[in-house]
């Protein structure tokens, strides 16, 4: 069975660089996912507060070093190192969109 992810990731013909994504994303099936999409690709999801680093992980694991990072230097550095505060960003532009636009269209010119 196939993730809504892995659909939405199999519209995209080209490899992708970053994944960035909110919480509700953090797990294994969706770095998974990601990397077999485009093997490369860096996954920015932060961890869960409770989330703790697996002994038995592949030193190579892209959550477990979020997790490492975030335990060392804070939850708000890991965000400036990794960009992760980029997507608010694009959420104050959807969310900017979605007020316009809302249930009926509102603005009627351009520059509205």
């Amino acid at each position: 069975m196939t993730s809504p992810l892995e659909v939405l990731l199999d519209q995209i013909d080209t490899p992708i660089g970053q994944f960035t994504g909110d919480g509700a994303y953090d797990g294994n099936p969706t770095y998974d996912a990601v990397t077999r999409h485009s093997a490369g690709a860096v996954v920015v999801i932060p961890p869960r507060a409770n989330a703790v680093e697996r002994p038995d992980a592949d030193p190579s694991s892209q959550r477990d070093r979020h997790i490492a990072a975030i335990n060392t230097a804070g939850r708000m550095k890991w965000q400036v190192a990794t960009g992760y505060g980029k997507r608010s960003l694009v959420e104050t532009a959807i969310g900017r969109y979605k007020s316009i636009i809302g249930h009926r269209l509102r603005a009627r010119s351009f520059g509205a």
